[in-house]
């Protein structure tokens, strides 16, 4: 398994590594420097909370355009600020509860395969009062997800929701409504689809009765203690690719090749999986896949250190007299692993810094890997031109 790694934001290893990750040369600065700069990151960081409940303004410059928006709404403790930084942050679930309550709007960009914001908006929040400016939050939505806590009386935050969809139709009638119907961890199956059934239907009755109808709306029962989170997450982020169909055509073209029975391509800093093939998605498979990509990830930040420039020489020189990239079947990480239980390989490879694709295969076809191998390679070319085309159209 070759595992040279690029661009990742866990610290890099290299050769003399004592137990301290550092990253880059060591640098010696003195005490007195190293305050000055803790005050000036922290005014830094002040500087950008400061006035967050005012009215948001879109970031400034030409990068902050075209970003996909998704917005986290809902009332109060409804576990807003968890979601976010349990996907997006790698916050351990258990650590979520020592996380204050959200006081003002918290704005963060992603940088991935595809650069999008998150904005959490605090419960107390009206951001329908006149003073906001609704172009400024709603003009480049992507999705409206609205957060709706399980276990708590939920008919305040479906009548917000309710006036919120009513206040966007005419000026935003196509907006993406995703409720997350939250906290499910420790229900019944029966009460979970009780309530969201009971969700369901007193937010389509009160629009039906203000002549709303088929509005945009879809349910997901959530919870940050397993992969459903995840799950939802995947859901909305697809909507936001318009080369999705392509993407999935790929899959379901290896998936047919391979005989796989089921392939993912997944974000690796989130594990939320931005394309699959056509088969369903099976939760079990899902979750596997998603922890397998953890573990190349932490083998990967072990070993994939960057090399110094005089043992790449080294490496490339006598009696190899070759590139080091024409001297490796793979630059980026690869691995097959076959599972005990289930008798059937999952295979990893590494599209690019941002993507990974995920496949498990079928039983006994392990021995077929140099066949699956120049198919998956054909397949991670073709994902690397569709994105690369899209790039270039925008």
């Amino acid at each position: 398994m070759n595992l040279l790694r690029k661009g990742r934001r866990w610290p890099k290893l290299d050769s003399s590594y004592n137990g301290s990750p550092r990253q880059g040369p060591v640098r010696h600065i003195s005490p007195a420097q190293l305050n000055l700069e803790r005050v000036h990151e922290q005014n830094r960081l002040n500087v950008q909370k400061k006035d967050g409940t005012k009215a948001p303004e879109p970031a400034p410059g030409p990068a902050a355009k075209g970003k996909p928006r998704l917005l986290l709404m809902g009332q109060r403790r409804s576990g807003k600020s968890s979601i976010s930084s349990v996907v997006f942050h790698k916050m351990p679930p258990n650590e979520t509860l020592f996380l204050e309550s959200t006081a003002r709007i918290q704005k963060d960009s992603m940088h991935s395969f595809m650069d999008f914001q998150v904005w959490d908006f605090p419960g107390q929040v009206d951001f329908l009062d006149p003073s906001f400016d609704l172009d400024a939050i709603f003009g480049e939505i992507g999705a409206l997800i609205w957060v709706i806590d399980a276990q708590d009386d939920y008919l305040e935050a479906i009548n917000r929701l309710n006036s919120t969809i009513l206040n966007l139709q005419p000026s935003y009638p196509n907006v993406n409504v995703e409720v997350f119907i939250h906290k499910v961890d420790g229900l019944s199956d029966d009460y979970k689809l009780d309530i969201q059934r009971d969700i369901m239907q007193r937010i389509q009755d009160e629009l039906s009765d203000h002549g709303v109808e088929n509005a945009p709306i879809n349910f997901h029962l959530t919870s940050i203690y397993n992969h459903s989170i995840f799950e939802a997450f995947s859901k909305v982020i697809q909507k936001l690719i318009p080369h999705l169909p392509t993407l999935e055509a790929l899959l379901n073209d290896l998936c047919r090749a391979c005989r796989f029975e089921k392939a993912y391509l997944f974000d690796v800093l989130s594990k939320i999986y931005i394309a699959t093939d056509s088969s369903p998605v099976d939760m079990p498979s899902y979750e596997i896949c998603s922890d397998y990509i953890d573990v190349i990830v932490d083998v990967s930040e072990i070993y994939g250190w960057e090399r110094p420039k005089e043992y790449i020489e080294f490496l490339e020189g006598q009696p190899w007299s070759k590139k080091l990239e024409d001297q490796v079947a793979c630059r980026d990480a690869e691995s097959a692993i076959v599972l005990t239980d289930m008798k059937r390989p999952i295979m990893l490879r590494e599209v690019n810094k941002y993507l990974a694709l995920v496949a498990v295969m079928c039983e006994g076809s392990y021995e077929k890997m140099p066949s699956v191998t120049m198919n998956v390679e054909s397949t991670v070319k073709g994902l690397l031109e569709v994105f690369e085309i899209t790039k270039q159209r925008k």
